[in-house]
């Protein structure tokens, strides 16, 4: 189950990995939808998708963070809060059936996010609820670290319906966001699984994590232009709705 990964996997991580990386994203939940279509055991892949996510996330983070872009007063008081409950989210147990019901949910709702218009909030001021959006990060992060994805892409939809900031500054923030919570969902999945597992997940990893590096790297460069933001989002949908809808089916 846990041999040799096929050379198509690593492939289509790397490209997973340099699309999202040039929208501000880390990837997890199309890692996450690629490694329930390769069959992998449920209790590696959130391992392994955490891990590609952190790949993907940190150039992407630094990179903000260098350009001046991360508005850090805001976002640290999200990430403080989101990184914590994802922690406990990679300790929390979980059988089979729920993971892949939570996790097929969760697909389908990444899908139907991506398909959420990205407004951007220059030249207009927050809305009313927009000071309350840290309430969002402890559910969003215990979430993140129990099915192994940044929580990024659900986050990043509500700061722009409410205007929290201009869309870099949430771009940043998404990408710290995510790097926090895989770290922390990382750590609590690590705690939780035994050394048998861990080193499973490490041979299952290396070579999708070779891929990553390359496409994440490329992606957060914007050097990138294959195809438009719009299209990345709605190809991106389709697959991991179709993922999504065929995991809660088949539970």
């Amino acid at each position: 189950m846990i041999g040799a990964v096929p050379v198509l996997l690593a492939l289509a991580f790397l490209v997973t990995a340099l699309l999202y990386a040039s929208v501000g994203f880390g990837g997890g939940s199309t890692y996450s939808a690629l490694l329930a279509l390769s069959g992998l055991d449920y209790r590696l892949l959130p391992l392994v998708s955490l891990a590609c996510n952190i790949v993907v996330v940190t150039g992407g983070s630094i990179r903000f963070a260098r350009a001046g872009l991360t508005p850090w007063r805001k976002a640290l008081v999200i990430v403080m809060l989101g990184a914590p409950a994802s922690l406990l989210g990679g300790l929390t147990p979980i059988r089979e059936t729920t993971f892949l019901t939570l996790l097929g949910a969760s697909l389908v709702l990444t899908a139907l996010t991506m398909l959420i218009p990205v407004r951007d909030a220059e030249g207009g001021a927050p809305v009313r609820f927009a000071r309350f959006m840290p309430l969002a990060a402890a559910p969003l992060g215990y979430f993140a670290g129990l099915v192994g994805i940044g929580g990024g892409i659900f986050l990043a939809p509500l700061l722009h319906l409410v205007r929290w900031h201009e869309a870099r500054g949430i771009a940043a923030t998404a990408s710290l966001f995510i790097l926090l919570n895989s770290l922390f969902g990382l750590a609590g999945q690590m705690l939780k699984n035994g050394p048998g597992l861990r080193g499973a997940a490490i041979g299952a990893s290396l070579p999708l994590l070779v891929g990553v590096v390359g496409g994440g790297q490329v992606g957060s460069l914007r050097a990138a232009r294959l195809l438009p933001p719009k299209w990345i989002r709605w190809l991106t949908a389709v697959l991991v709705g179709v993922v999504g809808v065929r995991l809660l089916a088949g539970v």
